[in-house]
């Protein structure tokens, strides 16, 4: 029986058209789906759109359409994203589907009837655009005057009738979680975050609102409609059947991974894990948040007109190539930016030069001097032997960790130890010598092109699938279990053909 791995993106809010933001966090969480596929698991990989709320509501009206027909309109371009950037999600859910209104009335109910709602008033501070309540202490005035959250998002001043959820009763309980799963939210600093953050008394959380309409109306008292946070956070229950935890789906809860961005850690790591434990469900294992993408130094903005649009940038480069650049240019966790020149950059030196080169090298040679079959194993220099023996290990403990990029060098490592073994061995030179040490040779490096293009396939599906094909790798034979059996001696190796081509600046 596999292991199983549940792996979710946050839900995208659909008030406005997806960026390369949005990309990178689909992208970060299948290359995480397909490794584990990869590695013998059974994986459920969810993404969709957050479709409620009063921001919502307000897009909706400036573009002069009903919330139905605006957040099908957006919602499409998110599942038209994921189509664009090679997503192998299992599922893509919104909460505007019935299913969902039942399992976010259902987690209402059951905290309800264990004690942990309240009728009461709100009074205080509200945000908009984040769909967040603040505390006076932690608001700021703006140059224009305006007071504002920590994110920089106007507050208004919001007095209505509430109902509560007893948030506060649960803080010593989260506390000793985190404690006690020191891996439960990833980055340190964002645990670090998290922790400073629960020193401070939790105050109750207001989970209704009465101003507006659009959204899952509160069983029993529909004059409110539920706060968009406990709607959307429970997506992540709905797509495995909930209410009903004889669902097929169920015996994926909890979920392994929630990968999230930094400004909604607090949402994912506080609010969501507190109503879960108030309403006896068990909590994710792990929370992780992202950084944010800069665009050659400035903050991504419609009005500065630098908003990176992925698919336009797929055409020009690939998608492969932007997947690679997104995952390999920044350490997961921190802040990045993104420059023409530094994604040209990583194309052309590491994989046209580094990782193309050697294949083209090698599979070239083989196909003039060793009849373009699969060379036979001899006694060759060990100096690769390592690297093909420990890569899988070494690139599972960091994606593990979501380390994409560390995982990245260290294939990378192993690439450039490649070209430096051919060039040491010159098989050109063994041509003219030593037949049986040429082919040794050859062996070994197409032993180490096939666990490289293994280990790549989460990364650059598209690519590795060619390369694997050059490499005479059958279609069932590129998992990393059957990594264990090698390419036999004599086994046709198809005519070679460069998988990374140079990328050259139009002159115009």
């Amino acid at each position: 029986m596999k292991p199983l791995y549940y792996v979710t993106t946050p839900i995208f809010y659909v008030n406005g058209a997806p960026h390369i933001g949005h990309a990178y966090t689909m992208i970060a969480a299948d290359v995480l789906a397909r490794f584990k596929r990869l590695d013998g698991y059974e994986v459920y990989f969810l993404t969709g759109t957050d479709e409620h709320g009063q921001k919502v509501e307000k897009a909706a009206q400036d573009a002069g359409l009903s919330p139905q027909a605006f957040t099908d309109q957006i919602s499409t371009n998110f599942a038209e994203l994921a189509a664009q950037m090679n997503i192998t999600h299992d599922q893509f859910i919104r909460t505007t589907e019935a299913r969902h209104r039942v399992a976010s009335q259902a987690i209402w109910n059951k905290l309800q009837a264990n004690g942990h709602i309240y009728l009461g008033g709100y009074e205080g501070w509200y945000a908009i655009r984040d769909e967040a309540f603040y505390d006076e202490s932690e608001l700021s005035t703006n140059a224009a005057g305006q007071r504002v959250a920590p994110t920089g998002a106007p507050v208004e001043f919001v007095t209505e009738p509430s109902y509560f959820f007893r948030m506060s009763a649960f803080q010593e309980q989260l506390i000793a979680h985190i404690h006690a799963n020191p891996d439960f939210i990833g980055p340190v600093a964002r645990r670090n975050e998290v922790l400073g953050f629960l020193k401070e008394p939790l105050r109750d959380l207001s989970i209704s609102r009465t101003s507006f309409k659009w959204g899952v109306p509160v069983p029993g008292d529909e004059a409110h409609v539920m706060y968009v946070w406990l709607d959307a956070l429970t997506n992540y229950i709905t797509a495995l059947g909930y209410p009903d935890e004889n669902a097929e789906l169920w015996k994926f809860w909890p979920a392994d991974l929630h990968l999230v961005g930094k400004d909604i850690i607090r949402f994912h790591t506080v609010y969501w894990p507190t109503m879960l434990m108030a309403a006896g469900l068990p909590v994710p294992k792990r929370v992780f948040a992202h950084g944010w993408w800069t665009v050659e130094g400035e903050k991504m903005s419609k009005s500065v007109g630098n908003v990176i649009d992925p698919a336009e940038l797929a055409h020009v480069f690939s998608v492969d190539a932007i997947r690679y650049f997104l995952l390999r240019e920044i350490t997961f966790g921190s802040d990045g930016d993104y420059s023409r020149a530094a994604l040209i950059r990583r194309l052309n030196v590491e994989l046209a030069n580094d990782l193309g080169n050697l294949a083209q090298r090698t599979l070239s040679f083989i196909a003039k001097n060793a009849g373009g079959v699969m060379p036979v194993r001899g006694k060759a220099d060990a100096t690769l032997d390592g690297f093909i023996a420990a890569l899988p290990g070494q690139v599972r403990e960091a994606i593990d960790r979501q380390g994409f990029n560390d995982a990245l060098e260290t294939i990378w490592v192993a690439i450039r130890a490649g070209n430096a073994y051919i060039d040491q061995q010159a098989p050109w030179t063994l041509r003219k010598t030593d037949l049986v040490q040429m082919e040794a040779v050859l062996a070994k490096l197409v032993d180490l092109l096939r666990v490289v293009a293994t280990l790549l396939q989460p990364f650059m599906p598209e690519s590795m699938a060619k390369m694997l094909d050059q490499l005479g790798v059958s279609d069932d034979a590129r998992d990393i279990a059957t990594l264990l059996v090698p390419i036999a001696s004599g086994t046709v190796l198809p005519p070679p053909a460069g998988v990374f081509p140079r990328f050259v600046e139009d002159a115009a």
